[in-house]
């Protein structure tokens, strides 16, 4: 039995100019692809050009070979290109530490084949989950994160995330700030889920703000963390009205939902290569 033909996906972002599409289109043509999926955006004020492409190869084509020629390719056109195979499961480490909604959440949405990726390790500063990962079958750090040991406690998971071959970091609640220096390290995405729309009601005890001030929407974000702390470009947002009848537990339990459903929706973006990032802000295409 043949397989499916492989399939790509280009990210490009660059400087407008004439014939972007063309161009793209025609190479791909030219070296026996198929298109089965094209979207592109232009920022008019910043004079930028996105691109989303994917498309099949021949089946005696190596789509690494393909992936490699396209790359320079882009540069050539002068834009910024990123390509990813289909197939291809990029390993995923989630931190958390006791709020378990999202973790599970997550997990479960992989068990069940909804992402393309290998969760291969959970990282946590408390060990309140680490015998419900067990049951995952997924490998659990406790790494204690105190004012006294962050250093040693961030070297010791850039180093775990490095011999595993991470290329993902998920905060599903991780209580902790990851230092400017971690991010650096590490030089891959992490995705956190923040619990309001930022930057309104950041903090402790979000939700208790929100129903002193009498809100009528509370929110979740997702985004990607910068060295500013809850200042990263946005990737997905969501929103559940809330009246005056809601108590702080209600506004808890809605807010505990959004959560879960905005950083999976973030997730899935991702790891489906819909994101452009570019200034502070995100283009994701659907």
């Amino acid at each position: 039995m043949n397989s499916s033909p492989s399939r790509l996906v280009a990210l490009l972002s660059g400087p407008d100019q004439k014939g972007l599409v063309s161009k793209v289109s025609g190479w791909i043509f030219n070296n026996g692809g198929n298109i089965i999926h094209a979207d592109q955006h232009r920022d008019a004020q910043a004079g930028v050009f996105f691109q989303r492409v994917e498309w099949s190869i021949d089946d005696g084509s190596d789509p690494r070979e393909t992936a490699s020629a396209f790359q320079s390719f882009g540069d050539s056109i002068g834009m910024k290109t990123k390509v990813a195979i289909s197939g291809d499961k990029p390993k995923v480490a989630i931190f958390v530490s006791k709020f378990d909604h999202c973790f599970h959440d997550l997990i479960l949405r992989w068990k069940s084949g909804e992402y393309p990726c290998e969760i291969s390790l959970i990282v946590s500063n408390h060990k309140d989950l680490e015998e419900v990962s067990k049951t995952y079958g997924i490998p659990y750090h406790y790494i204690p994160v105190t004012k006294a040991n962050k250093a040693d406690a961030e070297a010791k998971q850039l180093a775990l995330l490095k011999q595993e071959g991470i290329e993902l970091v998920i905060m599903a609640r991780y209580m902790q700030v990851l230092s400017p220096i971690f991010l650096d390290t590490f030089g891959k995405p992490v995705i956190n889920i923040h619990h309001s729309f930022l930057p309104a009601f950041a903090g402790a005890k979000p939700y208790h703000q929100a129903h002193s001030r009498g809100v009528k929407l509370i929110g979740a974000t997702a985004h990607y963390a910068t060295p500013d702390l809850d200042q990263g470009p946005i990737i997905h947002q969501s929103v559940a009205h809330v009246t005056h009848r809601n108590s702080v537990e209600d506004l808890v339990r809605k807010g505990r939902n959004l959560e879960k459903l905005t950083l999976a929706q973030a997730v899935s973006w991702h790891l489906e290569n819909r994101i452009l990032v570019y200034e502070n802000k995100t283009v994701v295409f659907d």
